[in-house]
C-alpha cells in the first residue's frame, strides 16, 4: 500500500458489503480513518471487528434516504475522527436487468421510486449532509457510478436511468462545489458483490454474487476485452484511493474513471435488444 490517505477521515455509504466494504478496507490500509454507513447494524459491526484496525473504523446505522440520519452520521464521523476529508457515495440497488416490457405499470412506478430514492436521492442527500465539512478540509466526494452511467444494458432501464442521473449529478456538483471540494466518480463494471434488488420487485434476497457463482469453467467469457480480469471488488479500489488523495489528484474534478474491463471499446454485444418482441 502507498499511504496516500494518511491522516484522512472518510465516510462511506453502503460500507457494509461489496465495493463499499472493499473501499473501506483499502482506505484503512492507506492510513485513513473510516466511518461506514448502512442499514444492517450486525453486518457493519462485523466489518469493524474484522478490520485490520478497529480503532480507526466506526459504524453508523442509517438509511441514505433519510436526510436526518445522514446529517447525524456526518456529525458522528466528525466527532469520532475530528474532521471529514472524503465522502464516498456508494449505497445502491440493481434492477437485475428487468426490461420495460416485463413490468406492469404499477411495478414500474414502484421500482422507479425505490431505485431512484436509493441510487440518486441517496447521493444527493449524502452530499448535502457532508459538503460543509468537506469545504472546511478542502476535501472530496467520490461517487460509485457504473459502466451503465455511459452504456446501455448494464441493467434495465430503471437502473440505467438512475446511473446516468448520478453521472450528471457528479458533474454538476463538481462545478457547484469548486474550488473547495473536488467531486469525481468511479464507473465500475460487474463485480461479485452482495448487491441486492428492489423490494418493489421482491428481490431483496437476491444477490448478484449468486449469478457469478453459477459461472463454471466451461461458461463463455463475458463479452468485454479484458474478459479474464478480476471480479473481486478489492481489485476495483485503486481509483477510489487516487481520487480521494489531494496530493495525487488535486487538479482532478468532474471526471469518471472507468474500471469495467474495456466496455467502452467493445461495442454492442448484439444488434438490438428487442428481437424477441
Amino acid at each position: 500500500m502507498t499511504g496516500w490517505l494518511d491522516g484522512y477521515s472518510a465516510l462511506i455509504t453502503g460500507g457494509g458489503t461489496g465495493i463499499g466494504r472493499a473501499v473501506a478496507e483499502r482506505y484503512l490500509a492507506e492510513g485513513a480513518s473510516v466511518t461506514i454507513l448502512g442499514r444492517d447494524r450486525d453486518q457493519l459491526d462485523k466489518v469493524v471487528a474484522d478490520s485490520a484496525d478497529p480503532s480507526r473504523m466506526h459504524a453508523v446505522q442509517a438509511d441514505v434516504r433519510s436526510s436526518e440520519q445522514l446529517h447525524a452520521a456526518v456529525v458522528e464521523a466528525v466527532d469520532r475522527f475530528g474532521k471529514l476529508d472524503t465522502l464516498v457515495a456508494n449505497a445502491g440497488v440493481w434492477d437485475y436487468q428487468r426490461q420495460l416490457t416485463r413490468f406492469t405499470g404499477d411495478e414500474l412506478a414502484a421500482t422507479v421510486d425505490e431505485v431512484f430514492s436509493v441510487n440518486v436521492k441517496g447521493y444527493f442527500l449524502a452530499a448535502e449532509a457532508a459538503w460543509r465539512e468537506l469545504v472546511a478540509t478542502r476535501g472530496s466526494i467520490v461517487m460509485t457510478l457504473s459502466n451503465t452511467s455511459f452504456y446501455v444494458n448494464g441493467g434495465g432501464p430503471v437502473y440505467t436511468a438512475s446511473k446516468h442521473a448520478c453521472l450528471g449529478l457528479m458533474r454538476e456538483l463538481a462545478y457547484e462545489l469548486a474550488p473547495k471540494v473536488r467531486v469525481n466518480g468511479v464507473a465500475c463494471g460487474g463485480m461479485s458483490t452482495d448487491l441486492r434488488g428492489p423490494e418493489s420487485l421482491s428481490m431483496t434476497e437476491r444477490s448478484i454474487s449468486a449469478s457469478f457463482a453459477k459461472r463454471g469453467p466451461d461458461s463463455p467469457p463475458p463479452p468485454i476485452p479484458l474478459h479474464d480480469s478480476s471480479i473481486d471488488p478489492t481489485d476495483f479500489t485503486g481509483p477510489y484511493v487516487l481520487l480521494a488523495s489531494r496530493e495525487q489528484a488535486g487538479p482532478i474534478t468532474g471526471e469518471a474513471i472507468s474500471i469495467d474491463g474495456g466496455m467502452g471499446v467493445r461495442g454492442f454485444a448484439s444488434d438490438a435488444g428487442g428481437n424477441h418482441l
